[in-house]
């Protein structure tokens, strides 16, 4: 019984000790190419952790807010923040737990960034603000607008999460894999087995992209530091979010708010009519396009139909 015993544990510690081998050559991998680090970087010390933000332009101010999916970042906007700054003041930040934003082990709530978004807005731009938002971050600039309304100005959508998905509350199953995966070794492997450049390509061509063909590998490469940096500390805020710390009900925001909404469709996104149908549904007045032969990223696939959407809506 004994021998039995030590031969688990010796077979324990080497399994652990495996473990944290391959995700330090996950972090080599994957960290050495630095394709997050612009000559515009910035940072605001914020209470929660320091957060990287590139400034760019002169004009009304425009802030720029990246999606909640694994690896999101200001790359994100790569390709539209020079054309932009143009006529507007650009701010592009990442916000706390992606990119190259501090990522501090806590649990990340909608209320956390949407007091970001407010103490940014009030602290750095010092001004009302113009805000284009994509997927999970439109329910966060949402919440600010209703919080502080005199912070933002008009604000654009781009592919917003549909309404029954945001009003999903964390459950006993997501918790307990949000503590999985925040342990040391073992949840830092489950969160590579997740997050290895298979499974980034894969999300890009059936999700992210109409045509896999304009997906460049720093896109990928970029997505993949974003997620693994620094230390694979991105894991926390991907527990979070799906565990659903993230979510929460904006139907009464938008019922209640006054200012104008545009939103912006990739035309083969999944059930994306249906999803702006619903959110003009209690909000008469958001105005909607759609853009032919993008999906998630139209702003990476289309940037130039993006880019007129905006001027056409802000301008």
């Amino acid at each position: 019984m004994k021998n039995k015993i030590k031969t688990l544990m010796i077979l324990s510690c080497l399994t652990t000790a495996a473990m944290h081998i391959i995700n330090r050559m996950n972090y080599s991998l994957y960290t050495i190419k630095n394709c997050l680090k612009f000559s515009e970087n910035n940072y605001y010390e914020w209470r929660f952790g320091k957060i990287r933000y590139m400034k760019k332009g002169s004009g009304f101010p425009l802030l720029l807010l990246h999606d909640f999916t694994v690896g999101s970042s200001a790359f994100e906007f790569h390709k539209i923040i020079d054309e932009l700054s143009l006529n507007y003041e650009v701010y592009a930040i990442d916000l706390l737990g992606y990119g190259l934003s501090d990522k501090p082990n806590l649990t990340y709530t909608n209320y956390l960034y949407v007091q970001l978004i407010i103490d940014f807005i009030k602290n750095v731009i010092t001004k009302k603000t113009n805000i284009v938002a994509t997927g999970d971050s439109i329910q966060i600039a949402l919440m600010a607008c209703h919080n502080d309304p005199e912070a933002i100005n008009k604000m654009i959508f781009i592919n917003p999460k549909n309404l029954y998905d945001l009003n999903q509350i964390p459950s006993k199953q997501t918790k307990l894999l949000k503590i999985i995966l925040e342990t040391p070794v073992i949840g830092t492997f489950i969160y590579n087995l997740l997050t290895n450049k298979t499974s980034m390509e894969n999300t890009f061509r059936r999700n992210y992209f109409y045509n896999p063909i304009n997906i460049e590998e720093k896109d990928i490469l970029s997505y993949l530091e974003s997620a693994h940096l620094p230390d694979h500390s991105s894991k926390y805020i991907f527990a979070s979010y799906i565990a659903k710390y993230t979510n929460t009900n904006i139907i009464h925001a938008l019922k209640e708010i006054n200012h104008s909404i545009y939103i912006i469709g990739g035309e083969a996104e999944q059930d994306i009519h249906t999803t702006i149908e619903n959110y003009v549904y209690y909000n008469n007045a958001i105005e909607s396009a759609f853009i032919p032969y993008t999906k998630h990223l139209p702003h990476m696939e289309a940037p130039e139909k993006i880019i007129n959407y905006i001027h056409t809506f802000l301008l």
